[in-house]
């Protein structure tokens, strides 16, 4: 059974704001549902009821690389005052492309799991507004 920071952590990779405790988060009362044919599941129960090979994927897969992907991005701004060292270029897409990479990575969770990605996390690809002037 998945810990309770690993159930924060795949909500959140999802995309899906904390509850907090104001409203404690069981298989019955959540506030993010799915439905699965003519079964309609909380994200919770979802999570709690995983197989033991549906568990060591998301660990071993999905969360172990979230992780790594996560702390990544912040590391981008260590070279930030450097252009060009020796050999080395510094790659000035390199935090957005390390961003795109993390949130394919989210989807993809999403995608295993079985839901849609949360309102943190948006459906991708890329967005335009028109409004008038």
């Amino acid at each position: 059974m998945l810990t309770d920071a690993q159930l924060t952590d795949v909500r959140r990779f999802m995309g899906y704001p904390l509850a907090g405790t104001t409203m404690p988060i069981t298989n019955d009362q959540d506030i993010v549902y799915g439905r699965f044919g003519m079964v309609v599941m909380s994200l919770h129960q979802r999570l709690t009821t995983l197989s033991a090979s549906e568990e060591a994927v998301m660990v071993n897969t999905y969360l172990t690389s979230l992780y790594t992907l996560e702390v990544a991005v912040p590391a981008t701004g260590d070279n930030l005052d450097t252009q060009q060292a020796a050999v080395w270029k510094h790659n000035p897409n390199e935090m957005r492309d390390r961003l795109a990479l993390f949130d394919e990575w989210r989807r993809r969770l999403c995608a295993f799991v079985g839901f849609a990605p949360g309102p943190m996390l948006g459906p991708g690809g890329s967005t335009i507004s028109l409004g008038r002037a």
